[in-house]
């Protein structure tokens, strides 16, 4: 059998193994795997590579806990609060000028933004068309978003994206599997339910669910939800008829500067495009194109790995979720279309001295602090149950996607992210889901059944930071078991190995994401 991807320790063996296992991927590995733009990297020594490769090895020993596993963000980690402030802290290992940098940073994450014009320059701009007024009405105490239960009621943390065929963009064209699509000519990239006054929002949010029993073993079961959505009370004539609607729900900020810290190489490592180990799993890197940078680079964002540095992800949201132009995305229309001319015509707080609605100044504070989101520590970590529920994590298969820990790269400019030892249980690859989770629109190299493993450091506090939260990309799974109940495809074997559980083993396996 070949060798396990994630044991590849050389990067010329890397690139070729990828080139080999991809040939989308073999256009320009060596900027993917050997370089990280974003980054100011100083390399790794043998020495340390091979202390990094010893330290991320996956555990065998489920009677303790693990060495530095309390803290999931290494030094970066904070104590566990329990209040609904858990989420908000900053990393611990930041100096004090760079808290009072996370504080002006937090500040411009829950500005309220109001239309143009406006006696207050610096918060003008909003829409015209729009999902939120703020970050923070999405990322709820810098948490999950929350799914509207009243049919009728327009939600700020949750919409749909929408999309229609289309060709692929010449600066991508090397991606030989990249699939191209294009914005939906009445609605643009996403759906916005809120307007400025005088103009019609785009739609209305309806979610309705219906009702499906899982069978578990030891005599118990689960009811899932099964959504329908649809895009009510259209505001700008009808869909196009192959247009291709995808809900999402804001996911947590925690972490993300860490997530971001992670080599190319390390993450391309876990990729098995075409499962040659024999595993079942066959994680597949998205790629984006980073117009900051003028280049392909490796998708780590969003719930399809769409984006690929944090500032463009931020940039983007601004100007989609909140109708905010910045330097990476001029247009103070946000995500008006052409057919959309009193939208593209209504004032807007470009101009003044700031150049664009929010400047690079700002923009970078805000990045800053999405940066340095702390990520709170363990709890309950050497306790019987815990690691008991840990081991069974493992014997499922959960780790096959969910890569329990990584070290960060050694960075120049950025020591609260430098070479910690982190736990985001994640891979940030791509994997089938199933059809029961499939949304059918594709982004990127990621199919319409694909997604992004989601990170679990801090999906224990979910509840505590916000009482409505849910799970998974559109927040159908009230409870982490109906999460898990709904993974399909490629998790179809580690899902039905939790199903077989017992009642005491599988409260064990929850009791341990409970801990995370």
């Amino acid at each position: 059998m070949p060798p396990k991807w994630k044991r590849l320790k050389s990067n010329t063996l890397l690139a070729a193994a990828l080139a080999a296992a991809s040939p989308a991927l073999a256009f320009d590995i060596s900027t993917l795997s050997l370089s990280d733009p974003h980054l100011n990297i100083t390399p790794r020594s043998a020495q340390e590579r091979a202390r990094v490769t010893a330290v991320t090895a996956p555990t065998t020993d489920f009677t303790t806990p693990e060495s530095f596993e309390e803290n999931p963000a290494g030094a970066a980690s904070i104590r566990a609060r329990d209040d609904d402030e858990a989420f908000s802290q900053h990393s611990a290992n930041l100096s004090f000028e760079q808290e009072l940098e996370f504080k002006l940073g937090n500040g411009l994450f829950k500005k309220i933004w109001v239309f143009s014009p406006a006696s207050t320059q610096a918060s003008d701009g909003l829409g015209p068309l729009y999902n939120a007024r703020s970050c923070q009405r999405c990322h709820v105490k810098d948490g999950r978003g929350v799914v509207p239960e009243d049919p009728d009621y327009r939600s700020a943390s949750m919409f749909l994206r929408i999309s229609v065929p289309g060709e692929t963009p010449p600066n991508l064209q090397a991606i030989t599997d990249y699939i191209g699509t294009a914005p939906d000519p009445n609605y643009g990239g996403q759906l916005q339910d809120f307007s400025r006054p005088g103009l019609a929002p785009e739609y209305r949010l309806r979610v309705e669910y219906t009702q499906q029993i899982v069978t578990l073993a030891g005599g118990e079961s689960a009811e899932l939800r099964v959504p329908r959505y649809t895009a009510a009370d259209l505001g700008y004539g009808p869909l196009q008829a192959d247009a291709m609607l995808s809900p999402r729900v804001a996911p947590p900020m925690i972490g993300l500067g860490l997530l971001e810290a992670i080599s190319a190489a390390d993450i391309l490592a876990n990729a098995d495009e075409n499962d040659h180990n024999g595993d079942g799993i066959s994680g597949r890197a998205n790629l984006a194109w980073s117009p900051e940078f003028d280049q392909i680079m490796l998708g780590r964002f969003g719930h399809k790995a769409g984006m690929p540095t944090l500032h463009q992800q931020s940039a983007a949201a601004f100007s989609g979720d909140i109708g905010i132009s910045t330097p990476l995305f001029p247009g103070p229309a946000g995500d008006c279309t052409p057919a959309q001319s009193d939208c593209l015509s209504a004032p807007h707080g470009d101009g003044d001295i700031r150049g664009t609605e929010i400047d690079q100044a700002n923009m970078d504070l805000v990045t800053f602090y999405a940066r340095n989101l702390a990520v709170p520590a363990r709890r309950d970590s050497d306790t019987p149950e815990v690691l008991r529920g840990k081991e069974l994590f493992y014997a499922s298969g959960c780790t096959s996607c969910h890569t329990p820990k990584f070290v960060t790269q050694r960075l120049v400019d950025r020591p609260e992210n430098s070479f910690q030892l982190i736990w985001p249980y994640s891979d940030l690859l791509l994997h089938d889901m199933g059809e029961g989770l499939a949304d059918n629109r594709p982004e990127g190299r990621a199919t319409g059944r694909e997604w992004r493993t989601a990170p679990l450091w801090g999906i224990g506090l979910t509840k505590q930071v916000n009482p409505a939260a849910t799970y998974l990309h559109d927040g159908r799974a009230r409870t982490l078991l109906e999460a898990i109940l709904w993974h399909g495809g490629e998790a179809k074997p580690a899902r039905d190995r939790v199903i077989a559980l017992s009642p005491v083993d599988r409260a064990a396996l929850l009791r341990f994401l409970e801990s995370l």
